[in-house]
């Protein structure tokens, strides 16, 4: 498939042999019962290596995973304050639990819902919120400031400082 006509090459040890013919590079892979497969395209000339394809394809694959399994994926938790006329007590234990999503590494979602004619006391609503954010303002910053979703709700999103 390598149709340039000259080409650096690469043995299977990692060294260079030096600029052949393609067709030379071929002939030397074939040889040694190894494949060649060309690693740089846009180098000049072409940067071509003779090694075992089907072990090459493994190792790469086999650095992916490691790398997908040392990724961290963040996620989003929500905490959902179902009124505004909620006790002190109550918003300690959302809190602390708040504490322990954040600590994970996640980003936190902090929903409060109006019932009622509750809506019509938005300001007890974003003094709540604030509150709920004084708590854990040692380990938490606002990510995205409180706003209005929908009728009925405000959110506010949190991530760790």
């Amino acid at each position: 498939m390598i149709t340039y006509e000259k080409v650096r090459l690469i043995d299977e040890n990692g060294e260079q042999v030096g600029i052949v013919s393609s067709k030379e590079a071929r002939d030397l892979a074939l040889e040694k019962n190894l494949d060649l497969v060309e690693i740089a395209p846009q180098a000049r000339p072409p940067v071509c290596k003779i090694i075992d394809y089907g072990k090459y394809r493994y190792e790469l694959q086999k650095k992916e995973k490691e790398l997908k399994k040392k990724q961290h994926t963040v996620s989003v938790k929500t905490i959902r304050i179902k009124s505004v006329n909620i006790d002190d007590h109550d918003i300690q234990i959302k809190t602390k639990k708040a504490r322990e999503f954040l600590e994970e590494g996640n980003k936190l979602k902090v929903i409060l819902q109006f019932r009622g004619r509750e809506i019509v006391h938005k300001e007890m609503g974003l003094e709540l919120l604030k509150t709920f954010f004084g708590y854990v303002e040692d380990i938490a910053k606002i990510d995205k400031n409180i706003e209005q979703e929908g009728f009925r709700r405000i959110s506010m999103i949190l991530t760790k400082k």
